[in-house]
C-alpha cells in the first residue's frame, strides 16, 4: 500500500478490550485526547445489534442530565453496552466509580497510532510516522502543513480547554512553558530544582505540574535502575515527551529535514522508539541506567527474571560505547539490541544486534 492506510486502523489493544467486556462489569479506555479511544468504542459496538448499544456522550448537556442518578439510569439497560464517552465531564460520576467498582473494572491504555498498528495496517514510511507522531489527525494529515497545524491546535486545546477543565490549579501559560522546557530537554535527567527556578515557582510545584502532563499522557518519566551495581548510578529520573509529534510541534521542526538538522534529533529517535517497545511489553517495568561516570543503557525492560536492554542511535552505522558495553556486562540482560533507523541489522557481538524497530518488535513480542 505505498505508504497509505485504510480508514479504520486494527489496535493490538483491541481483543484485550473485547475479552474485558466479557468477564468485567465495566472497561475502561484511558489514553489522550484524540488517541483513538472513541473510534475504537465505536469499531468494538458495529459489531453488536444496534439496539443493544447506547452511547452517551457526556460533553453533551443532554446526555449528562441522563446520568444524574447514574444508578438508575444504568439499571434500566441491562444486557446493553454501555458507552460512557468524554466521562471526565462527569467527576463525580469518576468518584462514585471508583469507590463502588474495585475490583469490578479494567483498564487498558490506549497510546496514539503505534508504529507497530500502522505497519501492519499498510504503511511503509516510517520516518513520517517518526515525525508526525502517532495522534491519527496529525499522522493521516494530506500534507506536512496540515499536520503541523493539527498539532499546533492539539497543544493549545489541551492547555486553554483541558487544563483548565481538570482544575488542577496550574494556568495554561505555566503549564505551556513547562511543556515546552521539557521539549528542550527531552531525553535529559529531570532537575526539578532547576525547572522550579526558571518558572518561578518550587521544585514540588514543578514536579506537581509534571505529574499533570504525566498523568494526562503527554509526558513520560523513565525512573532509574534501581538495583545496587556497586557504582555511583545517577538517581533522577529522566522525561520524554510521549509523541514525537507534540515534540516536533513544540520545537517548531516542521518535516525530516528539519529534524535531522536539530540536536534533539538522537533524543527524539530515542523516545519514539521507547514508546514503541513499552508499548509491546505491557506489564514489564522500564528504567535506564547511567553512572556518574556516563556510562550508560537507555533503556532497562524488566519482568520477574527476564532483562532486555535497548541503546538508540540516530545512525546507519552505529558502534557500541566503551561505557554501554561495561553496563551490558553488569546488568547482564538476556539479550541487548542497538536500534537505528535501518532496514535490516546484524549482530554486533555475542548476546547484542544492531536492528531496525520493525526487527526488535518481532523478536519481544511472544
Amino acid at each position: 500500500m505505498n505508504g497509505k492506510l485504510h480508514n479504520y486502523i486494527p489496535r493490538i489493544l483491541e481483543i484485550d478490550i473485547i475479552s474485558s467486556l466479557k468477564e468485567a462489569p465495566v472497561t475502561a479506555i484511558l489514553g489522550p485526547r484524540q488517541s483513538g479511544k472513541t473510534t475504537l468504542a465505536r469499531h468494538i459496538a458495529a459489531g453488536r445489534a444496534p439496539d443493544t448499544v447506547l452511547h452517551l456522550d457526556l460533553e453533551r448537556a443532554a446526555d449528562q442530565r441522563k446520568i444524574l442518578d447514574a444508578e438508575w439510569f444504568l439499571s434500566r439497560q441491562a444486557g446493553k453496552l454501555v458507552i460512557l464517552d468524554e466521562i471526565q465531564r462527569s467527576p463525580e460520576l469518576l468518584r462514585q466509580s471508583s469507590e463502588s467498582l474495585a475490583g469490578r473494572i479494567r483498564y487498558h491504555e490506549l497510546t496514539p497510532l503505534l508504529w507497530q498498528e500502522c505497519a501492519a495496517a499498510g504503511m511503509k514510511d516510517r520516518e513520517r510516522h517518526w515525525v508526525r507522531g502517532g495522534f491519527p489527525g496529525s499522522l493521516l494529515a494530506t500534507s506536512e502543513t496540515s499536520s503541523t497545524a493539527w498539532r499546533e491546535s492539539f497543544s493549545r486545546t489541551f492547555l486553554e480547554k483541558d487544563v483548565v477543565y481538570l482544575g488542577v490549579g496550574a494556568s495554561p501559560e505555566m503549564l505551556g512553558r513547562l511543556w515546552r522546557m521539557l521539549a528542550h530537554q527531552h531525553g535529559q535527567v529531570l532537575n526539578t530544582a532547576r525547572l522550579g527556578q526558571a518558572l518561578g515557582v518550587s521544585h514540588t510545584t514543578a514536579r506537581k505540574y509534571i505529574g499533570i502532563l504525566t498523568q494526562n499522557f503527554m509526558v513520560r518519566v523513565l525512573e532509574p535502575f534501581k538495583v545496587n551495581l556497586e557504582k555511583r548510578l545517577v538517581k533522577s529520573p529522566k522525561a520524554y515527551l510521549r509523541d514525537t509529534g507534540i515534540l516536533h510541534s513544540l520545537l517548531e521542526i516542521e518535516g525530516m529535514d528539519d529534524l535531522l538538522g536539530h540536536p534533539v534529533v538522537g533524543a527524539s529517535w530515542e523516545g519514539w522508539c521507547i514508546e514503541q517497545i513499552c508499548a509491546a511489553l505491557p506489564g514489564w517495568r522500564a528504567s535506564f541506567v547511567r553512572t556518574s561516570n556516563g556510562e550508560e543503557i537507555d533503556l532497562l525492560m524488566e519482568r520477574g527474571r527476564q532483562r532486555l536492554a535497548f541503546e538508540f542511535k540516530a545512525s546507519t552505522a552505529p558502534q557500541l560505547t566503551r561505557g554501554c558495553a561495561t553496563m551490558l556486562r553488569d546488568t547482564a540482560p538476556d539479550h541487548a539490541w542497538v536500534v537505528c533507523p535501518i532496514a535490516k541489522g546484524w549482530d554486533l557481538r555475542d548476546g547484542v544486534t544492531v536492528a531496525s524497530i520493525d526487527e526488535v518488535l518481532a523478536a519481544i513480542i511472544k
